[in-house]
């Protein structure tokens, strides 16, 4: 067998697997893209599952359920520097990893509001670094927008048993119900993720232990992500004050 030969068979067979991959890739482009999509709604919905009915987790849910949730239940909103609405964007079109590389006046972030039983539920998308990699989360707050009624987080490579905590404990996320992001007269302060523990009830929760650069890490997350939506806060509050008077 000639070397020619075998160079034009491997070049042939490269060629075919080439093709072959691409046409694969190409034929479950928009199932994998679909997948990604729920996948993230779950996480969002996770934030408000004590609000989705009794007996319901978001886990139990089918796709068409977490679909159909967002279709009929849940307004995206998108909000820039200064807390303007963005006409014509969903929440959904906002990806924060390239938001973070944008200088801060130019950023725009997304907003869930979640409606259940008259009710409304903010919830919030914040993004920061962990110990190796991005770490990012979802925050919820009541209508008052001070107090959370859920959070969720993930990362892309934080030490598992460690960092990863964050997302694999539930016993981390749930530690923020009823935490508060403001102080009695006002003060923005966000919610610390205290290393030997919360000494205040009502806006620190207990790092994890042995992983102090993760937790530091979820504390800038939360003060600088929740931050970024005060000036729509502050619209929010404004309209509802005018309303009332």
């Amino acid at each position: 067998m000639s070397t020619r030969y075998v160079i034009t068979f491997v070049t042939i067979m490269t060629a075919i697997v080439a093709v072959l991959l691409t046409g694969f890739r190409q034929a479950t482009k928009a199932q994998a893209e679909l997948n990604e999509d729920i996948f993230n709604k779950r996480a969002i919905l996770s934030a408000v599952e004590d609000y989705l009915g009794e007996g319901v987790t978001v886990a139990s849910l089918t796709d068409d359920a977490v679909m159909n949730i967002f279709q009929t239940q849940v307004e995206q909103v998108v909000v820039d520097a200064s807390g303007q609405v963005v006409d014509g964007m969903m929440a959904d079109d906002i990806d924060m990893a390239k938001e973070k590389k944008k200088p801060e006046p130019q950023r725009k972030f997304p907003l869930y509001i979640y409606s259940e039983g008259g009710s409304k539920y903010y919830i919030l998308a914040v993004r920061g670094t962990g110990l190796w990699d991005a770490i990012w989360g979802n925050i919820a707050l009541k209508s008052d927008l001070n107090t959370v009624v859920g959070a969720t987080f993930d990362h892309a490579g934080e030490t598992p048993g460690l960092g990863a905590e964050i997302k694999d404990n539930p016993a981390f996320p749930a530690q923020f119900k009823g935490k508060e992001i403001y102080t009695d007269n006002g003060r923005y302060v966000s919610i610390t993720v205290r290393k030997g523990g919360a000494r205040d009830p009502e806006h620190e929760v207990d790092a994890i232990t042995g992983a102090t650069v993760t937790s530091d890490g979820v504390s800038d997350m939360l003060y600088d992500g929740i931050k970024n939506y005060e000036p729509y806060f502050d619209k929010v509050k404004q309209s509802s004050q005018l309303i009332t008077q």
